[in-house]
C-alpha cells in the first residue's frame, strides 16, 4: 500500500508497510498511481499520451522508470506486503504496568471552558491524595511492572502543585526505594503554572524528567479559555513563572502545550508566538468536546486546520533554515529509530500498561476516563478486578479497526486515541474521524519536512 501526495513542491510517496519514503519527479509519481492497475504497456501508452508535449520524456524514460519502481518493489521499499497483521494481539502479552498517571489534586485554581475534567472535580468533589495513596501507587506500580527496568509517573491533576508537598514526598519515597527494587523512576509534572515559585522550579528541575506547561498562545486566546475562578485572564500570570522555569531547565525536557478550538483555528499564530517568547519545545493539541459548545471543531474548521498545519511545517523550515528552529511535538518523527512494531500496533497502552489514579486510588485506563464509572478497573489495594474491560483495551489495535486496516497511517497512529474515540463514538474501539484527518496531515507534513531536510540540508 502506498500513500501519494503532493506538499511544499515536492512529490511523496509513503509505502505504508515498509516505512519507506521516496521524493520523486512528476513522471515517477504518475506512473506509481497506475502500477498496481495497469500493465506495463498501457501506462506506457498513458504517460507517451500526457506528456506527449514534454521532448524529454520518451518510451526509454519511461521504461526506465518501470524498471527502477520494480527494483525498488522487489527491495521491500515499495508495494510491501503488511508483514504485521499476524503480531495484531501483542498488547494481550503481560509484560506489567509502566506507567502510572496520578491525579493527586481533584482541584484547580483555574476554570478552563474547554477543561475535559469540570474544574479539575472530574465531575465529583473536590479531592486531594494523600502520602499514603500515594506511596500505595509508588508500591504497586513496582509490584505490578514485571521485569520492566524504567517506570513513569505523571503528577497530574486539577492542578498537582495545590499538593505539592505530598508530590515532593512521593518522589523522595520513590527514590528511596527504585535502586533496592531494580527500578529507574522518570517523573513528568503537568502544570498550568499559576503557583510556581522558587522552590518548584528548583525541585522539577532536579527531579522531573519532563516539565509539561499549559499555554494556549497569543494572549487574548489564553485568557479567553484559561480563566481564573473570577474571571480574570491567567497570562500575565504564568508566563514569566514559565519564562523562568525552562531558563534554569538546563536542556532538560519540557513542553510548552496548548489547545486549539473553535476559537482560534489560526493556531499557526499561537505557535509562533510561543516561539517568539523564546520556548523551542511546543505542542498544540485540538481540543476534544461535544458537538455544539461555543469551542468544538466543526466541520466547517477543518479545511482551514489542514492548511494551517501546512503553513506551520513551511515556517518551521524557514526559521530552521534561519538558526532560529524550534520543535513542534506533532511533527515529530523518527524515520530510522522510531517506535517498536508493537507500538505502531497497539498504542499507547491505556487501560493495561498505563493506568490513571485518583486521589482515593481508583484506577482507570487513562486520565480522560477519570469519573465515568463504566471504567473503574480496580483500585490500588485490589488491582485490576475489572479484566473483562481491560481486555477490552488489550484489544484495541489497527487491526480489531475496521476503518484502520486499509489506511496508509495506521503504522504512524496505532488506531489512534481510545478516549476521544470514546467521546466522539461512544465506543473505544470506534474511529474519531475528524481527529484522523488532522493526524494524517500532520504525519504528511512531518514526512515533508523529513524531505526537505534530506534535500536541502540546513548548512
Amino acid at each position: 500500500m502506498i500513500h501519494q501526495y503532493k506538499l511544499n513542491g515536492y512529490n511523496i510517496v509513503i509505502d505504508a508497510h515498509s516505512g519507506s519514503i521516496h521524493a520523486v519527479d512528476g513522471l515517477v509519481y504518475d506512473i506509481m498511481s497506475l502500477y498496481e492497475d495497469m500493465s506495463a504497456h498501457e501506462i506506457v501508452e498513458a504517460m507517451l499520451k500526457k506528456y506527449a508535449g514534454d521532448p524529454q520524456i520518451t518510451e526509454g524514460e519511461i521504461r526506465e522508470a518501470l524498471g527502477d519502481i520494480e527494483e525498488l518493489k522487489k527491495a521491500g521499499k515499495l508495494f510491501a506486503a503488511d508483514r504485521f497483521r499476524s503480531i495484531k494481539d501483542m498488547k494481550n502479552t503481560n509484560t506489567g504496568i509502566k506507567a502510572l498517571c496520578l491525579h493527586v489534586s481533584h482541584a484547580c485554581n483555574l476554570s478552563c471552558d474547554y477543561c475535559f475534567a469540570g474544574e479539575g472535580r472530574y465531575h465529583g468533589e473536590t479531592a486531594l491524595m494523600t502520602l499514603e495513596v500515594g506511596k500505595k501507587a509508588i508500591d504497586f506500580l513496582i509490584e505490578h511492572s514485571g521485569k520492566r527496568r524504567n517506570l513513569e509517573v505523571d503528577f497530574f491533576g486539577g492542578e498537582p502543585l495545590l499538593n505539592w508537598d505530598v508530590v515532593k514526598q512521593i518522589v523522595a519515597y520513590a527514590r528511596e526505594i527504585e535502586k533496592n527494587k531494580g527500578k529507574n523512576f522518570r517523573f513528568t509534572l503537568t502544570t498550568n503554572g499559576v503557583l510556581i515559585d522558587d522552590d518548584v522550579i528548583d525541585f522539577a528541575n532536579r527531579e522531573m524528567h519532563n516539565v509539561v506547561l499549559s499555554l494556549d498562545g497569543r494572549r487574548e486566546v489564553h485568557d479567553r479559555s484559561r480563566r481564573f475562578l473570577d474571571g480574570r485572564g491567567s497570562y500575565q500570570v504564568i508566563l514569566p513563572k514559565f519564562k523562568a522555569l525552562v531558563e534554569k531547565r538546563g536542556g532538560k525536557g519540557y513542553y510548552i502545550r496548548g489547545t486549539y478550538t473553535h476559537r482560534n483555528i489560526d493556531f499557526t499564530n499561537d505557535i509562533l508566538h510561543m516561539a517568539e517568547l523564546g520556548f523551542t519545545e511546543l505542542s498544540m493539541e485540538p481540543v476534544v468536546s461535544k458537538e455544539g459548545d461555543p469551542y468544538a471543531l466543526t466541520a466547517g474548521d477543518l479545511p482551514e486546520l489542514l492548511r494551517q498545519y501546512e503553513k506551520l511545517a513551511g515556517e518551521m523550515l524557514k526559521r530552521k533554515k534561519e538558526g532560529r528552529g524550534f520543535t513542534f511535538y506533532h511533527f515529530m518523527l523518527d524515520l530510522s529509530g522510531g517506535p517498536c512494531i508493537y507500538k505502531r500496533v497497539a498504542g499507547c497502552g491505556s487501560g493495561t500498561e498505563y493506568l490513571a489514579v485518583t486521589p482515593s486510588g481508583d484506577l482507570y485506563p487513562c486520565h480522560q476516563f477519570v469519573g465515568d464509572p463504566a471504567y473503574i478497573m480496580g483500585n490500588l489495594w485490589d488491582g485490576v478486578t475489572n479484566t473483562e474491560k481491560r481486555d477490552v483495551f488489550s484489544g484495541c489495535n489497527v487491526y480489531s479497526r475496521p476503518e484502520c486496516r486499509d489506511c496508509w497511517a495506521r503504522l504512524y497512529c496505532a488506531g489512534g486515541c481510545a478516549a476521544n474515540a470514546y467521546h466522539a463514538t461512544g465506543d473505544i474501539a470506534g474511529v474519531y474521524e475528524y481527529g484522523c484527518e488532522l493526524f494524517k496531515k500532520r504525519i504528511e507534513c512531518a514526512v515533508m519536512m523529513k524531505v526537505a531536510e534530506a534535500l536541502s540540508p540546513t548548512p
